[in-house]
């Protein structure tokens, strides 16, 4: 049990300190794409290369994980995101940086798909059934949670201070992780089937498409279509948090969605392990997803914001670690590497697409038909989750394994 803790708590350290990285550009980069001379569309694209990237990489990342384990992949990664992270810099620094932000972001992509395929296998290497939901749910937590410092960071410190400052923090905070995962970060994958991983080799079972394909909504409302609108939903609205500007007001807002979702990523694999069985869990978070995007639609305040924005979060954080934990639940451990590289492809892919749609469509037909359009994803999700789930169980409900 204390090495459980231990392992787990080294991952969380870790993930958070690089997450500052993949939040600071949010903030920033959708208003400063008029400064640049960048179209909205390239901004999107920029916003959404490091997903496409994962597409290809997290299958891959997956086999090499249940291939030679995960404490070598899981440092690299993180170390990749750093210098990723510096790339940013040498954006601003240049006379193309739309090609400085493509090139970081596409490192980015491949160091963020090693480190999930890996930070949620080594939580499933290190649980039993009985602590799974909570272990995933605290990882993904700790890992969320340098987002929305990352939010705040690229908002406020851009404002205050310098975009390159911003930047700056977020690279040495993220190259901070890779060195603090290689002095505390063990092995744990250990099987004797490694050697037979091909590198292309995937994992298509129901469980694994169930799960992904939910994953795959949710990314694309949440972390997608909102994310790389609401700066934009604020500028054209004349909203202001404290007295700032779209960047930094937005900054705030989307750290109160990833707060929330980080306090419920624990709730919610808690509550799931306690009450033995996930879909019940899942599908009242869902619902308030859903409820959160619906008062977006209606929100003519900040309080009204707020509150939309903190239920979309609860709503997102309250299904990841049931979710991912039910993934592990009906997958053989030799096989979760993979599992989790597919579930991060369909995830990305849901991601990647949500800012190169919303953001031509908010331009086109507006904000509320979009964010409609999103409170309508947790619905369908739920009804493929409850199919998925029935096609390999038998049961809409079934209890968790609590086999290890």
């Amino acid at each position: 049990m204390k090495r459980q803790r231990a392992v787990v708590l080294a991952v969380i350290l870790s993930t958070f300190f690089v997450g500052f990285g993949g939040g600071v550009v949010f903030p920033i980069l959708p208003n400063l794409g008029a400064v640049l001379g960048i179209s909205p569309f390239l901004v999107g694209v920029i916003l959404s290369t490091n997903r496409f990237v994962r597409v290809v990489a997290n299958a891959p990342a997956g086999s090499l994980v249940d291939r030679i384990g995960t404490r070598s992949p899981f440092i690299a990664g993180l170390f990749i995101e750093g210098v990723a992270t510096l790339g940013y810099i040498l954006a601003m620094r240049s006379t193309l940086p739309e090609a400085w932000f493509l090139i970081a972001r596409v490192l980015w992509g491949v160091g963020s798909a090693l480190v999930f395929a890996t930070a949620y296998t080594i939580a499933a290497d290190v649980s039993t059934g009985e602590s799974r939901g909570t272990n995933m749910g605290v990882v993904r937590g700790g890992m969320t949670l340098g987002f929305p410092a990352g939010l705040v960071l690229g908002g406020v410190v851009s404002e205050l201070f310098s975009i390159p400052i911003a930047f700056a923090l977020a690279a040495a905070f993220a190259l901070f992780a890779s060195v603090l995962a290689y002095a505390t970060i063990p092995e744990t994958h250990v099987s004797d089937s490694k050697t037979a991983v091909k590198p292309w080799e995937i994992e298509t079972g129901i469980p694994t498409m169930t799960v992904g394909l939910v994953n795959f909504g949710l990314y694309f409302a949440y972390l997608g279509a909102l994310f790389s609108t609401l700066v934009l939903f604020l500028a054209a609205n004349g909203f202001a948090v404290l007295g700032y500007g779209p960047q930094a007001s937005s900054g705030v807002l989307m750290a109160i969605t990833v707060i929330a979702a980080a306090g419920f990523m624990f709730g919610g694999g808690v509550l799931s392990d306690r009450l033995g069985m996930r879909v019940p869990i899942l599908l009242g978070f869902l619902a308030v997803s859903f409820v959160g995007f619906l008062l977006l639609t209606v929100a003519d305040s900040i309080a009204g914001l707020v509150a939309a924005c903190a239920l979309i979060g609860t709503g997102q954080g309250g299904t990841s670690g049931p979710l991912i934990a039910l993934l592990a639940d009906l997958t053989p451990d030799e096989r979760m590497g993979r599992a989790m590289g597919t579930n991060n492809v369909l995830g990305d892919i849901g991601g990647g697409l949500g800012p190169m749609i919303s953001l031509p469509l908010v331009e086109s037909v507006g904000f509320t038909p979009v964010y409609t359009a999103c409170a309508l994803v947790p619905l369908l999700a739920g009804g493929v989750l409850l199919y998925g789930v029935y096609v390999q169980t038998g049961s809409v409900s079934p209890q968790t394994s609590i086999d290890g």
